[in-house]
């Protein structure tokens, strides 16, 4: 039940990062200006694919849990496996956005392997 309770959390939570990612995409744009067009479209969809990302792993983990139950085979290798990912995420966000002065991204790595941790530890309890 334990488990459970970690998988949906941590689920809600990837997925709300997600949307918070994607809703400010308009101003994080505007604030690299002046750029040309074409690197706000490629910043646009870098931005935007983030976001995605974080939901689909978010809504992944949340489906598999209430359609699937948390203890069967696949269920285990899904939440493994987005917690990997989460963790590539979170070093690669470490490295780059968190170097910025931009605090919620400077927290994105926190938010992610924390994340993923709980998704982790829901494979395991």
């Amino acid at each position: 039940m334990t488990n459970d309770i970690m998988l949906y959390i941590g689920s809600v939570v990837i997925t709300l990062w997600g949307i918070a990612h994607i809703l400010p995409t308009k101003s994080i744009v505007t604030g690299f200006e002046p750029i040309s067009e074409d690197n706000k479209r490629i910043i646009t969809m870098e931005w935007i694919a983030e976001g995605l990302t974080l939901c689909f792993i978010g809504l992944l983990v949340l489906f598999i849990t209430f359609l699937g139950g948390s203890q069967n085979p696949v269920s285990l290798i899904v939440y493994r496996i987005s917690a990997v990912m989460l963790v590539v995420m979170a070093g690669l966000s470490l490295f780059t956005g968190a170097r910025t002065s931009i605090v919620p991204i400077k927290i994105c790595p926190i938010v992610k392997t924390t994340v993923a941790t709980m998704f982790f530890l829901g494979s395991v309890l």
